[in-house]
């Protein structure tokens, strides 16, 4: 299969026939960078509140550039001297996190698109009795009308890429977005692969790095561990 590449905002677009846009920003040096490292380094990441501030300020840099992609309109602003034309998004959008990891990273998005509607939706592996095999459980779920919206669907950790697929079907229900665009911190080839060939060709992939492969038990490596848990403390496994 032949892949078009192609520079959208400064970073390498890649977009195979029939499969989304993907914008992988490791692609290009920044001050990413820094956040990443600390994220991945197991002495830095014992501290949760920079864990949870890194993969926030993660989620600042991915919608900035993500927002540059948005439609825009000119409106015109008074000023104690005069008026300002400028051009200001024209979306309505809709921020959706996957519980629990996703809340910083929520956060970092929500700081810059802070007129968004929100929805929160809970999946997680349920593992059986193989603890190298799971099926992906949504129980909770809380969001707005989707109908011609642009939702912004967001998951620090895109492994298998399950967990991205099943919230969106899942959301199904609430209408049909204008536009999607899936928001991850780190994700594996193989879960980047998963997702693009089970959304639609228009919908865009922003991730601040992808890393070589997944382990057995469906992890990335090198990735950093379980994001969750290292935001917000071990969990107990039912």
């Amino acid at each position: 299969m032949t892949a078009n590449i192609s520079l959208f905002n400064n970073f390498t677009v890649v977009k195979t026939p029939k499969q989304m846009h993907i914008h992988n920003l490791s692609l290009q040096n920044s001050i990413l960078n820094t956040f990443i490292s600390e994220m991945r380094d197991e002495n830095i990441q014992k501290d949760p509140l920079r864990f949870r501030r890194n993969i926030e300020r993660t989620g600042e840099i991915l919608g900035y550039e993500l927002s540059k992609s948005l439609n825009f309109k000119t409106q015109s602003i008074t000023t104690p001297l005069g008026t300002s034309e400028t051009m200001l998004i024209n979306d309505d959008i809709v921020l959706c996190s996957i519980l629990r990891a996703g809340v910083p990273l929520h956060n970092g998005l929500l700081n810059y698109f802070d007129k968004a509607e929100n929805a929160f939706i809970s999946a997680y592996r349920h593992h059986k009795d193989n603890p190298e095999s799971f099926e992906i459980i949504v129980e909770y779920l809380a969001c707005p009308n989707l109908e011609g919206k642009t939702l912004i669907l967001a998951d620090p950790m895109l492994a298998t890429g399950q967990s991205m697929v099943a919230t969106f079907e899942a959301l199904k229900p609430f209408g049909t977005p204008k536009d999607v665009h899936l928001v991850s911190v780190i994700g594996a080839q193989e879960g980047v692969n998963y997702v693009s060939q089970h959304f639609d060709a228009n919908t865009h992939l922003w991730i601040a790095t992808i890393d070589e492969k997944l382990n057995e038990k469906g992890y990335i490596i090198p990735g950093l561990g379980d994001a969750g848990d290292l935001a917000f403390g071990a969990k107990l496994q039912h």
